[in-house]
C-alpha cells in the first residue's frame, strides 16, 4: 500500500516518535561530539547496558519503565566516572565492569521472571509503538533540560573537552563540570532507549560526531553538523522502518552507516583535492 507523508503523520504512533526522536538525536549528537573526544564515546553502550538491567527489575516490580531507569542509570554514570577518575581502572575498563555487570542482572531477573515481555522486548530492540502520552510528556521535559544545561554550560563542557588540565588551571571545577556531561548522557541515553532500543542508542551517540569529523576540523562545524545529520537520519530511518515494516533502531543505524560512508567518502576526495593543491 502506497502512504503519503501526509498519510504517514496521521498516526499517533508516528506523531510521538517524532516529536521524542527528534530532540532526543539533537541531545545524542551534541553530547557525543564531547565524549568521543574525550575517549569516552562508549558511555553510552555502557549506559544502555545499565538501563536494561534498570528496565528488567522495573518490570520485576510492577515499576513505571523510565522512572525506575533515569535515577539507577544517572547514577551509574555518576560511579563511572568516580571509578575512572579515582582508581587505576581507566575508563574503559569502568565501562565493561558497570555495562556487563548491569547486564548480566537485568538477564537473571528476566529469566526468574518469566523471561522477555512485549515491554521488555521493545526496550530491547526499539519500538515506535512504545511510546505512551505520559512518555512523551517526560521525554519532552528532559530533553528541554539536557538542551538548556549543554547551552548553559557550553563554554565549559568545550573547555574540558579539549584541555582538562588547562581548565583545571584557570580554575574550572572540570570534575563538576564532566559530571554535568555524565549527567546529560545519562539522560539522553534512558530517552533513546525507547525508540532505539538499548542494544542501539549507543549509536545514536557516537555515528553523528564521527560522521562529522569526516569532513569537518573546527568543534563548532562539528557539533552543528552533528546535530543536523542526527535528526535527519531519525526522521529519515522512521519513514523508512514505516513503509520496509523494519525494527526502528536498527533502521536509524543503517541510515547513519550511509551518512558515514558518504561523509567518508567526501572527506577522502577533499583531502586529495588539498594535497594536489
Amino acid at each position: 500500500m502506497n502512504y503519503s507523508i501526509q498519510d504517514i503523520l496521521s498516526y499517533t504512533f508516528m506523531q510521538r516518535a517524532l516529536i521524542v526522536g527528534i530532540p532526543v538525536a539533537l541531545c545524542a549528537a551534541l553530547l557525543g561530539v564531547s565524549l568521543i573526544l574525550k575517549r569516552y564515546s562508549m558511555i553510552g553502550d555502557g549506559l544502555s547496558h545499565v538501563g536494561f538491567g534498570a528496565l528488567a527489575l522495573a518490570a520485576a516490580i510492577n515499576l513505571a519503565p523510565l522512572k525506575a531507569a533515569i535515577p539507577i542509570v544517572v547514577v551509574s554514570a555518576f560511579l563511572l566516572l568516580r571509578i575512572s577518575q579515582s582508581s587505576r581502572i581507566n575508563g574503559d575498563g569502568a565501562i565493561a565492569i558497570v555495562s556487563s555487570s548491569a547486564l548480566a542482572i537485568g538477564i537473571v531477573v528476566t529469566s526468574m521472571t518469566g523471561g522477555l515481555n512485549t515491554d521488555l522486548y521493545s526496550y530491547l530492540f526499539g519500538s515506535i509503538l512504545a511510546l505512551s502520552q505520559q512518555d512523551v510528556v517526560l521525554s519532552l521535559i528532559l530533553c528541554a533540560i539536557v538542551l538548556f544545561l549543554y547551552i548553559f554550560f557550553y563554554n565549559k563542557i568545550f573547555s574540558v573537552t579539549f584541555d582538562e588540565n588547562f581548565s583545571l588551571a584557570t580554575g574550572t571545577n572540570a570534575k563538576a563540570y564532566n559530571m554535568v556531561i555524565a549527567l546529560l548522557t545519562a539522560l539522553t541515553v534512558v530517552l533513546g532507549m525507547q525508540i532505539m532500543g538499548t542494544l542501539l542508542i549507543s549509536s545514536l551517540i557516537i555515528f553523528p560526531g564521527l560522521t562529522a569529523m569526516r569532513v569537518f576540523k573546527s568543534y563548532k562545524a562539528v557539533v552543528i553538523s552533528a546535530a543536523v545529520q542526527s535528526v535527519l537520519c531519525v526522521v529519515i530511518g522512521l519513514f523508512v522502518s514505516f513503509y520496509a515494516e523494519t525494527a526502528t533502531g536498527a533502521t536509524v543505524v543503517c541510515i547513519n552507516l550511509c551518512c558515514f560512508i558518504l561523509f567518508g567518502i567526501i572527506g577522502f576526495f577533499r583531502t586529495i583535492s588539498f594535497k594536489k593543491d
